[in-house]
C-alpha cells in the first residue's frame, strides 16, 4: 500500500535536493508532482487541493537554517502534514466496561466477520481480555458458521441462536457474558450491498439495545473515494466511534485513509495489514506518514519483535552474538522466533529506504527458511555447539535426515560462519557500518 504514492512524493523532494533555498520558483515542480501522486493514488480532490496549500504555504513562510538543508526541511513539512491528515494522534479502543462492548458494521465484502476474530484476539493479547464474539448476521448464507470457524481457530467463544430477532440475540448474549466472565463483547452485524433504509433500522436497534462504546466501520481500502459516501451514510445513523481499514496489504492506492479523517471526522483505530488472524494493528498517524515517504517504521518492528521475544531473551543473546559464543542452536531458536513475526518481508518492507533499496518488492520463500531448520534438526546437540566437528560423514548422514543436499549444507555452514565473523568485527568496533 502506498508504494506508487511514497515514490512520486519521495520523488518530488529529491528535486528540491542541493537547492540553496526553498523559493516559490524551485519547489513548483515538487508541488505539481505531490498533487498528482495523491490525486492518482484516489485521494479525494479537494483534500488535495488543502494539502498542496497548507504544505506550500508552510514552506515558503519558513526559514532555512545553515544546518538544516532545504531538502530536509521540506520532507518534514510534508510529513507533518501527511500526519495531520491522517488524523495526528492515535485514536485507542475504548475497553472500559464490564461488559465493554464493540458492534461492527460495513457492507458485505468489507472483512467484518474475520475482522470480529482478529479483533478478540488483539484484545486477549494486548488487553489481557476476555472476549466474547456474538453472531448477529442472521441473512449471509454460512455468516454464523463462519464465524464460529473463527472463533475455534482461535479458541474464543461465540454466541449465536441461529437466525432469530437480532435484538434478542443480543441481550441474551449480553446476559451470557455476564454469567461468564467474559468482559468483551464483540457483535458481528449483517450487512448489505448496499446502503439501505432495512440494514440502517436493524443497526440502530441493536445501538439502542446494548448501548456500546464503540461502533466501528469496517471498510475496504480498495473501495476509493466511493468509501467516503459509505462512511457518512453509516455515520449518519449510527454516530460511528471510528472504522477499521481491511486489506492494507493488497494492491490499494491508500487514497481512502488520506481521505477519511479530514472529510468525515471520523478515525481510524486499526488496519488490516493480513490474511491472518493475528493481522490487525492499530492505527498511527505518524508512523503510517513515515512509511509513505520511505521512513521506516521501526517502533512497528519493535513491538512485533516484543511479542515473540522477551526482553532478557533477547539481551542474552545480543550477549552471545557479541561474545562469539553464539552457535547454530541459539540460530535455530531466532529462526523459530522470526517465522513467528509472519512473512518477512512484510519485516523488511518495514525498513528505512526500503523501496529505495528495492527491498519492498522482495519476495522470501517461506520454505528456505524451513529447509534450514530441518539440517540443524538433523544435528546433534553438540553438532550444534560445536559445528566445526562437522566433516564429510557427519554431513551425509544430516544430508539424509534433512533430504537436502550436502552443497547446501556447507552453504549454511559458510554464511553461518561469515555471520559470526561479521557479529565480533561489530561488537570490537572494527566494522564501518553503511550508513
Amino acid at each position: 500500500m502506498f508504494e506508487y504514492m511514497g515514490d512520486r512524493l519521495s520523488k518530488a523532494i529529491k528535486n528540491i535536493r542541493g537547492m540553496g533555498r526553498i523559493t516559490e520558483e524551485n519547489i513548483s515542480e515538487a508541488m505539481r508532482e505531490i498533487r498528482m501522486a495523491l490525486l492518482e493514488a484516489d485521494v479525494n480532490y479537494q483534500v488535495v487541493k488543502e494539502f498542496v496549500n497548507k504544505v506550500k504555504e508552510k514552506a515558503l513562510g519558513m526559514e532555512v537554517q545553515k544546518s538544516i538543508k532545504p531538502d530536509e526541511l521540506f520532507i518534514k513539512i510534508v510529513k507533518d502534514e501527511l500526519v495531520s491528515l491522517l488524523g495526528g494522534e492515535e485514536v485507542p479502543l475504548n475497553v472500559l466496561g464490564k461488559p465493554a462492548i464493540t458492534m461492527l458494521v460495513g457492507l458485505q465484502g468489507s472483512g467484518k466477520t474475520t475482522t470480529c476474530g482478529k479483533l478478540a484476539n488483539y484484545l486477549r493479547k494486548k488487553h489481557a481480555k476476555k472476549p466474547l464474539l456474538v453472531a448477529c448476521d442472521i441473512y449471509r448464507p454460512a455468516a454464523i458458521q463462519q464465524l464460529e470457524t473463527v472463533g475455534k481457530q482461535l479458541n474464543i467463544p461465540v454466541f449465536t441462536e441461529g437466525k432469530i430477532e437480532v435484538n434478542k440475540i443480543v441481550k441474551d448474549a449480553l446476559k451470557y457474558a455476564l454469567e461468564n466472565g467474559n468482559d468483551y463483547v464483540i457483535i458481528d452485524t449483517a450487512g448489505r450491498l448496499h446502503i439501505d433504509e432495512g440494514l440502517m433500522d436493524e443497526l440502530v436497534g441493536i445501538v439502542d439495545v446494548c448501548h456500546p462504546q464503540e461502533v466501528l466501520l469496517v471498510i475496504d481500502a480498495m473501495m476509493g473515494q466511493d468509501a467516503i459516501n459509505v462512511i457518512k451514510g453509516f455515520n449518519d445513523k449510527l454516530s460511528l466511534t471510528g472504522c477499521i481499514l481491511t486489506k492494507l496489504d493488497g494492491d490499494t492506492k491508500g487514497g481512502v485513509a488520506l481521505s477519511v479523517r479530514h472529510l468525515t471526522n471520523v478515525p481510524i483505530k486499526f488496519v488490516g495489514d493480513s490474511e491472518k488472524l493475528d493481522g490487525l494493528s492499530p492505527f498511527y498517524p505518524d508512523r503510517m506518514a513515515e512509511r509513505i515517504l520511505d521512513m521506516g517504521d521501526v517502533l512497528s518492528i519493535a513491538e512485533k519483535v516484543e511479542n515473540v521475544i522477551s526482553q532478557d531473551e533477547a539481551e542474552t543473546q545480543a550477549k552471545k552474538m557479541m561474545s562469539g559464543k553464539y552457535d547454530l542452536e541459539d540460530f535455530l531458536t531466532n529462526l523459530k522466533q522470526i517465522r513467528k513475526l509472519g512473512p518477512l518481508e512484510n519485516i523488511i518492507k518495514l525498513l528505512p529506504q526500503a523501496r529505495k533499496m528495492g527491498l519492498n518488492n522482495i519476495n522470501i520463500n517461506p520454505k528456505d527458511m524451513a529447509h534450514v531448520e530441518a539440517i540443524i534438526l538433523s544435528m546433534t546437540p553438540y553438532e550444534r555447539k560445536h559445528p566445526e566437528v562437522l566433516k564429510a560423514s557427519r554431513k551425509q548422514r544430516i544430508s539424509k535426515g534433512s533430504g537436502r543436499d550436502v552443497a547446501e549444507i556447507n552453504r549454511l555452514l559458510k554464511q553461518f560462519e561469515e555471520m559470526k565473523k561479521m557479529m565480533k568485527m561489530m561488537s570490537s568496533g572494527n566494522m564501518k557500518l553503511p550508513f
